[in-house]
């Protein structure tokens, strides 16, 4: 598991290189909302780590999973050439081992389980036989898959996605053809039909299965002679090619329509910020949702899929130094606050996402840090500032006559009260600007003209567990 990621971090990076001074508060933002999925596969599959894990995340705030099943690390025979004699659709032919507890402790907290099933795949089930085990997988055997993961997980599982980061070689192999034009979309296309037919054959009631599951970054196509075919398809030609779509979203004849439910994005933004956009049109970060949003209603109107599909943020982070597009721990803290509010003002988006809990512990290679440095702890456990901004996450801006301030209390069960502190300038203390009501979710927003310099939050739950927010500037 833990390869796996540091293949795809160093993928990703490669493509890389007064009270009187105020308004009055407004409890009822909006009437969006949005889950927060979060994901810890090293702790949460641990069972030694588990348990600690679990609680920590309770006191953050945490109320849904994401949680990746791993094709070969359930399947039997999974390092032969040769498929086994097994009853593929039955979910006693698998060993789940910590999936079957983990679920169980989800269903326990009553907390949605979106369920990734990705590669890497049996060697049987590769065209190649080859490692890394990711060539054309063959789709009657993971349909067969998907039925006994239904059969197993269908009761305990609220959305199923089909793939993680289908457009990156480091999890779905080939991505571009000889002739240098895109493979993956087709492969997954494939892939799509055949798991959700899986599923359907499961009897899983309610289904709700999310496609793409995509990365950020990638190409339109290459040039084999100067470029190699190692490269990753950029996000918005992948959606078109997986729905049979031209670069004017005219749908080919005889290409139906996927029965998705939502799209799955990393929006992960690039090392210059949320707010940066990509010099490619075709690659879609945190701060140009508004494209992926677009590509939506353009295939929707071509009938490649239902209209009004919701964006599901299902992995996402901001990554701290030594990585090589890492920022301050300080930063870390602002910018992932903004990236939430990019989220929750955008009425397509149903979900967001955290990924890690701990950041992970890689050594250099050829001088560069890889692996994900998005916890909000080090690899030695030291909270970053993060771990404080987590729960309460604030986002000031400048705007006309003063500064606008959004914020969540993400472990409040209801509405709340929470206290805004502000540090005047050339103070090194803080103090109480305002408490603001939230709303029934948690969001509140404060408009100010009382000049300041940094700002942060309190808030005390019903148990009486004190949480502090860190220092927040001005974005």
């Amino acid at each position: 598991m833990l390869r796996i990621r540091i293949l795809l971090c160093a993928l990703f990076a490669s493509l890389v290189l007064g009270v009187s001074a105020f308004a009055a508060a407004t409890p009822a933002i909006a009437s969006h909302s949005q889950v927060t999925f979060f994901e810890a596969p090293r702790e949460l599959l641990n069972p030694v780590t588990r348990p600690k894990t679990l609680v920590e995340l309770q006191l953050l705030g945490v109320k849904a999973l994401r949680v990746m099943l791993y094709w070969a690390a359930v399947a039997p025979g999974a390092n032969s050439s040769r498929r086994p004699h097994f009853d593929a659709k039955n979910p006693a032919s698998y060993v789940w081992g910590e999936y079957d507890a983990l679920l169980a402790e989800a269903q326990r907290l009553k907390w949605p389980v979106l369920l990734t099933v990705t590669s890497p795949v049996p060697r049987w089930a590769t065209s190649n036989r080859r490692k890394p085990y990711l060539t054309r997988p063959n789709d009657l055997q993971f349909k067969e898959f998907m039925t006994a993961v239904g059969r197993h997980y269908g009761s305990r599982v609220s959305y199923f996605a089909i793939w993680n980061e289908p457009n990156q070689l480091g999890w779905l192999l080939p991505q571009f053809n000889s002739n240098g034009t895109p493979a993956s979309p087709q492969i997954y296309r494939g892939l799509f039909q055949a798991g959700y037919a899986g599923l359907v054959a499961a009897r899983v009631a309610h289904l709700k299965v999310l496609m793409g599951e995509t990365a950020p970054f990638g190409n339109t196509s290459v040039n084999p002679r100067w470029e190699g075919l190692l490269h990753n398809v950029a996000p918005l030609a992948f959606l078109r090619g997986v729905l049979c779509l031209d670069s004017y979203y005219h749908k080919a004849r005889g290409c139906a329509s996927l029965p998705a439910y939502g799209y799955a994005h990393h929006a992960y933004p690039s090392s210059s910020g949320p707010l940066a956009a990509p010099f490619s049109f075709e690659d879609v970060t945190i701060g140009v949702l508004s494209r992926l949003t677009y590509a939506l209603n353009r295939a929707a109107q071509a009938r490649a899929i239902r209209a009004h599909m919701p964006i599901f943020l299902t992995e996402f982070g901001i990554n701290t130094k030594p990585n090589i597009l890492g920022v301050s721990y300080s930063q870390q803290a602002e910018d992932d606050a903004l990236s939430e509010k990019i989220a929750y003002y955008n009425p397509r988006v149903a979900a967001f996402a955290q990924y890690e809990y701990h950041d992970d512990q890689i050594p250099r290679v050829h001088g560069s840090w890889i692996g994900f440095q998005t916890g909000l702890e080090t690899a030695g456990g030291v909270h970053k500032p993060f771990f404080y901004g987590f729960p309460l996450p604030l986002v000031v801006s400048s705007s006309a006559g003063g500064y606008s301030l959004w914020g969540l209390v993400r472990p409040a069960r209801g509405v709340t009260k929470v206290r805004v502190l502000v540090q005047p300038p050339h103070s090194r203390r803080f103090r109480t600007l305002k408490v603001v009501w939230t709303n029934s979710s948690g969001y509140w927003t404060l408009h100010s003209t009382t000049v300041a310099t940094h700002w942060r939050v309190s808030w005390r739950s019903p148990s009486g567990r004190l949480y502090n927010g860190p220092s927040i500037g001005v974005t």
